[in-house]
């Protein structure tokens, strides 16, 4: 049983920067991959990061300007966003699975899920 709960979502000029958590409660946090994904009004739950102990993986229109990272003594997941862009609007949800062999970047391959925190990039 996994319970993920987001924060710090809000409205950033273009060009800002946010930071976002997730707290999970789950018993051997370290034992799950963490990712970031986000949606779009009218558009499909896109992948934005995820981390596996220390490797990392980026979709290609985040990457450079957005870091995923980890507290596992914490059971935090975070999602440092710079350089926003009008684009970035979306409601960004936390997800969990067991750990496996690679990153999934799906989001078939996630069984667990917050409610989602809404971030609204302003031009």
């Amino acid at each position: 049983q996994v319970q993920l709960v987001e924060s710090g979502g809000g409205l950033v000029q273009a060009g800002g920067s946010l930071t976002l958590s997730c707290a999970a409660s789950v018993r051997s946090f370290s034992s799950y991959v963490m990712g970031w994904f986000r949606q779009a009004p009218g558009k499909e739950r896109e992948f934005v990061a995820a981390i596996l102990w220390s490797n990392t993986v980026y979709a290609d229109s985040v990457k450079g300007r957005f870091t995923i990272s980890r507290d596992n003594a914490k059971n935090m997941v975070y999602l440092q966003m710079n350089n926003l862009k009008p684009e970035d609007t979306a409601v960004y949800y936390c997800a969990a699975n067991t750990v496996g062999l690679r990153i999934p970047r799906s989001r078939n391959e996630y069984d667990y899920w917050g409610q989602g925190t809404q971030v609204t990039v302003s031009s």
